[in-house]
């Protein structure tokens, strides 16, 4: 199975000046289907993008290098939370909690699924 890495940092909304859109959102989407896991980066412009892993946001190039150097296409799915993880602390101002984070995972045999805060919390102890 191929695990689908999504870090989702802060999407961007932008204030309305010099011509520039307002209240533009970029957006991480994830699914699983016949060709198997399936990423894709939305941006404001209407561009998309396919990814195996991916992320937005603050930090987004830190990130993305992070993910470069620990993502896998043989990764397991509890090795694939423990690097979206620690990708979102490399970047994660304040301390990361199960309360301020939201986790998800989909596969062949995994319907979409957010892990409880209590779930995550324990992800996160594993990585520290």
């Amino acid at each position: 199975m191929h695990p689908l890495v999504c870090v989702d940092f802060i999407a961007f909304v932008v204030a309305e000046s010099g011509g520039v859109r307002p209240f533009g959102v970029s957006l991480l989407l994830a699914g699983y289907d016949e060709n198997g896991p399936q990423l894709y980066q939305i941006d404001p412009s209407g561009s998309y993008f396919a990814w195996k892993a991916s992320a937005i946001g603050k930090n987004m190039t830190n990130a993305k290098t992070f993910l470069e150097k620990r993502y896998s296409d043989d990764m397991e799915i509890e090795d694939a939370v423990h690097t979206a993880l620690l990708t979102l602390k490399e970047g994660f101002e304040g301390q990361i909690s199960g309360e301020n984070i939201e986790v998800a995972i989909v596969g062949p045999d995994q319907a979409f699924k957010v892990l409880t805060a209590a779930e995550v919390s324990d992800y996160l102890e594993e990585v520290e």
